[in-house]
């Protein structure tokens, strides 16, 4: 009696569904294949980084770049966690593009504190008798 070999293909059907049909050209594991390439190019390193955001096997990683199979909600919400662009694909799946308006608004509310802790440490250091900029 010999086992049979598991692990070297994914099945045609993602059991998520529940329906068995496929998805659509345009579909959840397209858009979502399309943010993490737009987020972090189409290599071995990028398939790299987001198995370790997500704690998902390489190989299914490189699935979701192919926009084979999408991402299941816990790996989901890890790659939302880290990628703006897979939140905000996410979000206009969802029909829900208003919200990116708030996501964007916090990034440059966090920039603008990060470049006014710089311009003061700037400011400390000509005080502190650093060189000076003259104009003249």
């Amino acid at each position: 009696m010999s086992f049979p070999k598991k692990g070297k293909f994914f099945p045609k059907e993602n059991g998520y569904g529940g329906n068995g049909q496929q998805q659509s050209e345009d579909g959840f594991a397209d858009e979502i294949a399309a943010a993490l390439r737009r987020s972090l190019g189409d290599s071995r390193a990028g398939a790299k980084v987001v198995a370790s955001w997500t704690g998902a096997n390489e190989k299914t990683v490189k699935n979701w770049f192919a926009g084979r199979y999408g991402p299941s909600g816990n790996h989901l919400v890890s790659l939302a966690r880290h990628s703006d662009e897979v939140l905000g694909t996410f979000l206009a799946l969802a029909g829900r593009q208003d919200l990116m308006v708030a996501v964007k608004l916090a990034a440059a509310e966090h920039a603008i504190e990060e470049l006014l802790v710089a311009v003061r440490q700037l400011a400390a250091d000509d005080g502190q008798g650093g060189p000076s900029v003259s104009s003249g």
